[in-house]
């Protein structure tokens, strides 16, 4: 019955090889499963239960959601062109949903590697290079604000008497988003700097490149990628992981799911759960403080 599929396959609907092989495989290592299972069972014989409990097994074996889907895939494949033959009576696959696909975890940095980059590499006071990026290092980190909305920023949204930045996010919505000493500190540097060292600038853009106009969107990339190499071997490197560090920075440090989505401008609370997650070392010490036999 596998064989007929698969000359339907190569011949009625002209697959490539390589993608009959891969049927072939999921097909044969399923049979393989069930007939070990129990012998009497057939593909004309075995009910939903035993799909499930392979794809089960596979889970169990480390295989992710999307390997376990297209393995389902290929046996529902197999079932309907099963049926149109009338080769069996019916369709136990049917009925079988695939497991949810995992979203990946967000990549951050630790919060010690931040300390190391921003409290103990060496920053030039008197660069103007070196002051921007240590303070859109720090503006990142702080704020937990996107690319888009940094590279947004003018003088006016900075409110130093209350300490709070205005963000202009997506669909132009607006939030406030509040910052602290150290922010403050490198802001007021880097503007003195800025307005000591290039006299002709864009007039209200907050952060600015080398001629005076508002820094671009690959210049902030590129500052934020050769600084976190200083501190992290991770391949990705963006201003987005710093948008992730802070946010689970706040959430590791005990701040609330629902104030970490307001300061991160998220519409659903189910965006901001992915940040739920922690390190295995703070998971220990939480642990430790918790338990009382720990």
């Amino acid at each position: 019955m596998v064989e007929q599929f698969l000359n339907y396959l190569r011949y009625e609907r002209n697959r490539s090889e390589l993608t009959v092989q891969r049927y072939e495989k999921v097909l044969r290592t399923f049979e393989a499963y069930f007939e070990n299972k129990d012998s009497q069972l057939s593909w004309e014989s075995i009910d939903s239960d035993v799909i499930r409990d392979w794809m089960e097994s596979m889970m169990d074996n480390g295989a992710m959601a999307s390997t376990v889907n297209n393995c389902l895939s290929a046996v529902r494949s197999f079932y309907r062109f099963a049926l149109s033959r009338k080769l069996v009576g019916r369709d136990p696959s049917h009925v079988v949903r695939g497991p949810k696909k995992q979203k990946p975890l967000p990549h951050f940095v630790r919060e010690s590697d931040m300390d190391r980059l921003l409290d103990e590499k060496e920053w030039d006071a008197e660069n103007f290079k070196d002051v921007r990026a240590r303070t859109i290092l720090y503006m990142f980190y702080e704020t937990g604000i996107r690319l888009a909305e940094l590279v947004g920023l003018n003088d006016e949204d900075v409110d130093f008497a209350q300490r709070q930045v205005k963000v202009t996010g997506k669909r132009n919505k607006q939030r406030i988003v509040p910052f602290g000493d150290e922010l403050e500190s490198a802001l007021r540097e880097y503007m003195a700097l800025r307005d000591e060292k290039l006299t002709e600038r864009e007039d209200r853009a907050l952060f600015v490149g080398d001629k005076g106009s508002r820094v671009s969107r690959a210049l902030v990339t590129n500052t934020v990628r050769d600084n976190l190499g200083l501190v992290s071997t991770m391949k990705t490197r963006t201003p987005h992981v710093l948008r992730h560090s802070f946010a689970t920075a706040m959430l590791n440090n005990g701040a609330g799911l629902e104030s970490v989505k307001k300061l991160l401008g998220h519409e659903s609370i189910a965006t901001t759960e992915i940040y739920t997650h922690t390190t295995f070392e703070q998971l220990k010490r939480i642990y430790k403080k918790a338990h009382p036999r720990a």
